[in-house]
């Protein structure tokens, strides 16, 4: 167990470890923003499009033979790109830690299931392999700061080394065998879905870069494979999305929740440290430390939102979450317009420490509840998938408004969150069954009081 979620926590920790490494990795390789940009979204692209079909593949070739080469080629890939000579090559290299880390996440999932039959000591597995989540993100930042403060920015990456070889020593037990299937995995389809993912993001990219002509030729691009993604999904026996889970409309106001709040925090763990540290003079180390704020309830809040879900069921954390982001954007971009000092720019962090810590836990009850009889494996599945999505698009879009301004990208997420708020609320209503459901019991009380 303790090797699962080592892993896990290794696979997480690569999203946030590099962003304070971005101005010392840009002087380096000689690379603008666009090539930053895709430095960070390489490895989200590849994650979030194989996400889809990880957990077939892990059902289809054996959970622990996945992950164990996952690992491996995590480990692998991350010790090469400490040694990338350019920005094509570490760009390659991230895409490839993307898709080691889509193979570990589903399979990692499938072995605890293994190792804890029983659905108490599952839940509790579940639980601590889930609280790893906001260690990593709390860790991240820290951890990079301090890395590329002592050796820059290639160090980020060799710390991924150790920690595989300790995962993989861990979980080379016979205690951990999961058998094969015969589950289908359509890779035509899937490869469509990557495609349509990249460049939807190169588009974007290009766009927020003002080079027009690679914005056209990689929109032309994306409408291809939208349509033989669309045309191979229809003919599959075995498709990559379940197209059962997106007629909910709770669902998928869920996903876009999941989404924006994504967005939210890739987006500012990019912008925000060029900010510290070109324009704030701010080291890696003490840029690592200025984000404590936003991490720190990644580690503390999660336990908090668990009961509240037990008591209250989602709906209240998931909107007083999405409230919070809405709100520590709008704070985040009026201390940047005013160039108001860090307290200032600490308050908008917490609020969206706080917002996160409230929303993704909760989304999950939310998203698998909703979901049809049979399906909730494909819901927490495509969940994740779509949480990388709107972490790339964060990467994306708040980096292209940062060429107008710092403040205008995260004012830009602040709008996102709000979008989700309105479109959960709409189709969460308070008047709910739970709520229904109260007057049914009071009866039932007051009349064995009175027998």
């Amino acid at each position: 167990m303790t090797g699962i979620s080592l892993g896990y926590f290794m696979v997480l920790l690569d999203t946030t470890v590099l962003s304070v490494a971005e101005p010392d990795l840009a002087t380096s390789l000689h690379t603008s923003m666009a090539g930053l940009q895709w430095a960070i979204t390489g490895y989200t692209v590849a994650f979030a499009a194989l996400l889809l079909s990880a957990g077939a593949a892990a059902d289809r070739f054996g959970a622990e033979r996945l992950f164990r080469s996952g690992i491996a080629a995590f480990a692998l890939a991350s010790l090469l790109s400490s040694v990338a000579p350019g920005l094509w090559a570490l760009l390659l290299l991230r895409a490839v830690s993307g898709a080691a880390a889509a193979a570990c996440v589903p399979a990692s999932m499938a072995m605890i299931a293994r190792l804890c039959p029983e659905p108490a000591a599952r839940a509790r597995a579940i639980s601590v392999w889930a609280a790893i989540s906001g260690a990593a993100v709390a860790a991240g930042p820290i951890a990079g700061g301090a890395l590329v403060g002592a050796a820059g920015w290639r160090a980020v990456f060799l710390v991924n080394v150790p920690i595989a070889l300790v995962v993989l020593a861990l979980t080379c037990t016979r205690l951990v065998r999961c058998p094969r299937g015969d589950r289908r995995v359509d890779w035509p389809a899937q490869l469509a879905a990557v495609a349509v993912l990249a460049l939807l993001t190169d588009a974007l990219i290009a766009a927020g870069a003002g080079n027009w002509g690679h914005t056209a030729w990689s929109s032309a691009g994306l409408a291809v494979a939208a349509v033989a993604f669309t045309v191979l999904e229809r003919r599959s026996q075995a498709p990559v999305v379940n197209r059962a889970l997106l007629r909910s409309a709770q669902i998928r106001a869920g996903l876009l929740a999941a989404a924006a709040a994504n967005f939210a925090l890739a987006g500012a763990l990019f912008v925000l440290p060029l900010l510290l540290q070109r324009e704030r003079q701010l080291s890696a180390l003490e840029s690592g430390l200025a984000f404590l704020p936003l991490t720190v309830p990644f580690a503390a809040n999660p336990p908090l939102t668990g009961r509240i879900v037990a008591r209250t069921g989602p709906r209240p954390p998931i909107l007083a979450g999405l409230a919070l982001l809405t709100a520590g954007g709008m704070v985040l971009a009026c201390t940047v317009f005013a160039e108001g000092a860090y307290p200032w720019l600490a308050l908008g962090l917490l609020l969206t420490g706080f917002g996160i810590s409230y929303v993704l836990p909760a989304l999950v009850a939310a998203v698998v509840s909703a979901a049809p009889p049979g399906t909730a494996g494909a819901a927490g599945g495509l969940l994740n998938a779509v949480r990388q999505i709107g972490a790339t698009l964060g990467v994306a879009l708040m980096g292209a408004a940062a060429s107008a301004g710092t403040g205008w990208s995260l004012l830009l997420s602040a709008v996102c969150c709000a979008l989700a708020w309105l479109a959960f609320t709409r189709t969460h209503p308070i008047t709910g069954p739970s709520r229904r459901a109260r007057p049914c019991t009071r009866p039932r009380a007051r009349g064995r009081g009175r027998r």
